[in-house]
């Protein structure tokens, strides 16, 4: 068979659920929840409680549901080892909790997938933490104790050890908690560049105008999932006014987006 004539191979979804239900205790956090997530920036959205953070944890293979299913690169989660899917799937939780450790071995915990117990970094370890060490600015800490750092510094080394891992798909709870606006931006920008080598980024972000400078969202209710699109079809379709039970006014300013709050009415 001439393979020039040949049909490409269908491309395989980096990350897919499939019927996900995951329930605490009496409490449905995710009911029969089914998506795909292609490559590229994808922020979840929603109120809180809606279930943002317990559909990253699902993902990353922190939580099992209850049933259903999801897969990774088209493989069942569970099918994967533990130091294989930790190459492919690097998590990062809301905080990153104080240390002893330097700031530099921090981060190399991000490379534990490739060193193991002994921690026996080569050449390669090395080049993979300086880059996520420049990359999030925390080069300047790299000898710092992580317990001397500001809440906001250490959110960007608990980053730079997500980045040292230079998996093809980042779960971020949160990554913009204790940063100031001009850093939030800093991080916005790292994912984007991110999504541009062909990763996949999932994030859970309060910050409506960080958020929203994703290329696509998951936006979800209090009874769950509402769309999962573009930003424009969001917009188009006021799923976040449906998500929150208010009116969200979204103004654009050339690429980025703003969220205006409806003041309330007093009598």
């Amino acid at each position: 068979m001439n393979s020039a004539l040949a049909s490409p191979l269908p491309a395989v979804t980096p990350l897919s659920v499939r019927d996900v239900t995951v329930r605490f205790g009496l409490r449905t956090v995710l009911d029969g929840l089914s998506l795909d997530i292609s490559r590229g920036w994808t922020s979840i959205l929603g109120p809180n409680g809606c279930g943002k953070s317990t559909l990253l944890k699902t993902l990353a293979g922190l939580f099992d549901p209850e049933r259903g299913a999801v897969t990774l690169e088209g493989k069942p989660l569970k099918a994967w080892s533990r130091r294989e899917r930790a190459k492919r799937v690097a998590w990062l939780p809301q905080t990153t909790e104080p240390s002893d450790l330097t700031v530099r071995d921090c981060v190399a915990l991000g490379r534990f997938a490739y060193t193991g117990w002994l921690g026996n970094r080569r050449p390669a370890d090395e080049e993979a933490i300086g880059r996520a060490l420049e990359a999030t600015g925390a080069a300047q800490w790299a000898h710092r104790r992580v317990s001397t750092l500001s809440g906001g510094e250490r959110q960007r080394v608990g980053l730079a050890r997500l980045l040292a891992v230079e998996a093809a798909i980042l779960l971020l709870d949160e990554p913009t908690t204790h940063l100031d606006p001009p850093h939030q931006i800093d991080i916005a920008r790292i994912l984007r560049q991110q999504a541009r080598r062909e990763g996949t980024i999932v994030t859970a972000i309060h910050d409506m105008a960080v958020a929203l400078m994703a290329e696509r969202v998951v936006v979800m209710g209090a009874h769950g999932l509402i769309g999962h699109g573009t930003v424009a079809e969001a917009l188009a379709g006021d799923w976040l006014t449906r998500a929150f039970g208010t009116p969200v006014n979204i103004l654009r300013s050339g690429d980025s987006f703003l969220w205006q709050p409806q003041p309330p009415e007093f009598p």
